[in-house]
């Protein structure tokens, strides 16, 4: 029985690229359009009302910022299936990397969770005056945002194996590789500038992820070159 009939390398490379498109609108909605449309920065007051005057949309972009990570997680799961036979370590290295990333992610978001309750007016709050319940919505939400460039820090690392793998193989181009490694530079640098230089207002990433853009078209529309994809099963077979 042949890797082919098995297995359908451009099938999977499809899903993963449906996968890997599907991150960018979660991302936009629950880490930049929710949070641009309700956080007013340097006023406490109106940042609240704005949250609980869209409870909804508040909670929505919670669910978001989750199914995003649960994306991720199955989207490293295709991309091992595919890049496995390059190089088996480094596969399973970028895999590692996401299901580090993914649940600092998730846990992360308790913060936003916290805001919910302490503007709830719940019992335990009752020794708290209003302005010390508002004071304390900006400080979950620093909390937050802290802890997104936290998880940033491994989002770039997975790009460097991955990057590799892409590079390293004959079955996508080497150039999607560059870019993924330089789009791993990216976030790297913006969580680290970020904890060392809080006052430096630039971000690298929005100028490194183009990589990540047009990996996902490729594996959608162009897929891999299943011949030199069957050289590498095969030789992986034989290891």
């Amino acid at each position: 029985m042949t890797t082919k009939e098995t297995f359908n390398p451009n099938k999977t490379a499809r899903v993963a690229g449906y996968l890997y498109l599907m991150l960018f609108p979660l991302g936009i909605f629950g880490i930049i359009y929710v949070p641009s449309s309700l956080i007013v920065l340097g006023d406490a007051a109106t940042t609240a009302s704005n949250i609980m005057a869209n409870e909804l949309l508040y909670r929505l972009s919670i669910v978001t910022a989750l199914t995003l990570q649960i994306v991720n997680i199955f989207l490293a799961l295709a991309l091992y299936k595919l890049l496995n036979p390059v190089d088996k370590n480094n596969a399973v290295l970028m895999v590692i990397l996401v299901l580090v990333a993914a649940p600092i992610a998730m846990l992360n978001e308790l913060n936003h969770v916290a805001v919910l309750l302490v503007l709830s007016g719940s019992d335990f709050l009752t020794t708290f005056s209003l302005d010390q319940v508002q004071a304390s919505v900006p400080l979950f939400l620093n909390l937050h945002e802290h802890g997104v460039f936290i998880a940033q820090i491994f989002w770039g690392l997975w790009l460097f194996p991955m990057g590799y793998l892409i590079f390293k193989s004959n079955f996508l181009p080497k150039a999607l590789g560059i870019l993924m490694i330089i789009g791993g530079f990216g976030y790297l640098v913006d969580s680290f500038v970020y904890f060392i230089f809080p006052d430096f207002d630039v971000t690298f990433s929005e100028f490194t992820f183009l990589g990540e853009l047009l990996l996902p078209l490729w594996l959608m529309f162009k897929g891999v070159n299943h011949e030199q994809w069957e050289k590498y099963a095969l030789k992986s077979t034989l290891i």
